[in-house]
């Protein structure tokens, strides 16, 4: 899954992920790395890094906002 996440967010830009522990992260281009030799994902979360397994995604959606 790691593979996919990172084809994916570098074609639209924003991701959103649930991982195998239930929590979900908005992913954006500007702040998260990919590091392939281990397959992690690290994101940039201003006062937080998280670092997750790429391969513990188990689903991921395109997260899009309505305009009124």
């Amino acid at each position: 899954m790691y593979k996919l996440v990172k084809e994916t967010l570098q074609k639209t830009g924003e991701l959103m992920i649930k991982m195998s522990d239930g929590q979900t992260f908005e992913l954006h281009l500007h702040n998260v790395k990919f590091h392939d030799d281990k397959e992690l994902i690290e994101i940039d979360g201003g006062d937080e890094t998280y670092w997750l397994n790429g391969n513990e995604v188990i689903y991921m959606w395109i997260h899009r906002h309505a305009k009124e």
